[in-house]
């Protein structure tokens, strides 16, 4: 090649507009789980009509949120069986209700279905809307993992089964009051989530293959808290919060290093536990919360406070989230909090995103940073633009864009956790899943 062409071509690539490849959204709570969006160029301030709903797909039930990944939306839902009905009251779980599971595979442009994996699931929990854990996708791999305890491993493009396990049958266990809904989580070759059964609460396979690595943990039932990893007293740990006890394990093995008793109401805790600096923190329902020390010479904790009234804050199903040392979220009671760790100091409260007089307990709102300021989808249906500083919650704009179809404490509420990619949120109901531009 002449220099004179080569030299032509460079100034043509210089010249040729970029493109910054668009982010996924291929877990629970985003590409790093730590419910942060880091794409630019998301817009200020919505339109006056609302932001753009660029397409609108038909789903079943669910709380699932849904995953985004190379062009591809991974969601599940569940279908009620011909004739078959819900109980009229959320907590009767007695009878099974015949239903049937679905993973679906969309198109990220047009919501068109690429392929779609079902199988026969009966129902016997509380609030039966659906799956409530958001697919993993990672190498190639789609993970999902059901209400009644039936975990996949999928091929991305093309939905072929690679493995999957039946918990109920292969662990000896029952579901939970609520079913599963501990999003598993990738470490290395291992996908590891919460079981059940003696000794596998928390149970490691083999992300290819799904052979079990390992198993750890005796709890009475399994919790709803996924697991985390962190590192202290020269050791990298998992954390695992369950029904009755706080306990750390080797990851790579499942030896357990150290356990903490910890007791909340119907093994609510769903939050994962939260570090701040060398302190872990865990809440859950009702008015429940755990703050251990870490020791800095050895994998141990010691107790600062346990079930400490009007201390912290006690999640029911939103994630909080830690900003300049500050810890923000939603509280069992419906308000909103500031809290000051380790101390536990409440700094403010506020009705916050999901807004109205009065809070009727349990209110939600999901929250992901983007920049200086939040994006918070809240249950009624609104992504709500703010801000969170030690001053107080700064809304900037809010707009309606998806209906509540479930209802909880005599109120209509949509509960899904958005995925935010490729400057778009996706977010679904029990009927439709949809695509919002939320470009500059």
């Amino acid at each position: 090649m002449r220099p004179r062409t080569m030299l032509l071509l460079a100034v043509l690539a210089l010249a040729a507009p970029s493109t910054a490849r668009a982010d996924d959204w291929p877990q629970w709570m985003g590409p790093k789980r730590d419910n942060v969006w880091r794409e630019t160029g998301i817009l200020e301030k919505f339109p006056k009509d609302g932001p753009k709903v660029l397409w609108r797909a038909p789903v079943a039930g669910g709380y699932a949120g849904p995953a985004v990944v190379g062009g591809k939306v991974y969601v599940t839902d569940r279908v009620l069986a011909k004739g078959a009905e819900n109980p009229a009251d959320p907590f009767d779980t007695k009878a099974k209700v015949n239903s049937t599971e679905r993973v679906l595979c969309l198109d990220t442009k047009t919501g068109k279905e690429l392929w779609k994996h079902e199988y026969d699931c009966p129902y016997q929990i509380s609030y039966p809307s659906g799956p409530r854990c958001t697919p993993t996708v990672h190498e190639g791999k789609v993970y999902t993992l059901g209400a009644m305890g039936n975990l996949f491993c999928f091929e991305a493009d093309t939905g072929k089964v690679l493995w999957e396990h039946n918990f109920l049958k292969e662990y000896k266990t029952k579901p939970a009051l609520w079913g599963y809904a501990s999003h598993p989580l990738i470490d290395g070759k291992k996908l590891v989530t919460l079981v059940g059964g003696a000794g596998s609460h928390v149970v490691a396979f083999d992300k290819d293959t799904g052979k079990e690595i390992w198993k750890a943990g005796n709890l009475p039932e399994q919790g709803y808290s996924p697991v985390m990893i962190t590192e202290a007293g020269g050791k990298r740990q998992m954390i695992v919060a369950g029904p009755k006890a706080v306990y750390s394990v080797n990851p790579e093995t499942g030896e357990q290093y150290w356990s903490k008793s910890y007791s909340e109401d119907f093994g609510y805790a769903v939050m994962t536990p939260v570090r701040v600096g060398d302190h872990l923190f865990v809440a859950g329902y009702p008015a429940k919360n755990l703050l251990v020390k870490l020791a800095a010479d050895k994998p141990e904790a010691e107790v600062v406070f346990n079930n400490k009234k009007k201390t912290a804050l006690y999640p029911g199903s939103v994630q909080p989230f830690l900003l300049d040392g500050l810890l923000y979220g939603y509280d069992d009671s419906g308000m909103m909090f500031a809290v000051e760790l380790p101390s536990g100091k409440r700094v403010w409260e506020d009705v916050g995103p999901v807004g109205g007089d009065k809070p009727k307990g349990s209110e939600t709102a999901f929250m992901v940073k983007n920049g200086d300021r939040f994006f918070f989808f809240a249950e009624t249906g609104h992504l709500v633009i703010g801000k969170l500083t030690p001053q107080g919650y700064d809304e900037i704009d809010r707009a309606k864009v998806i209906e509540q179809t479930s209802a909880a404490f005599g109120r209509k509420v949509v509960w899904c956790a958005p995925a935010f990619a490729d400057k778009k949120m996706f977010v679904r109901n029990d009927k439709e899943i949809i695509c919002v531009d939320l470009a500059k």
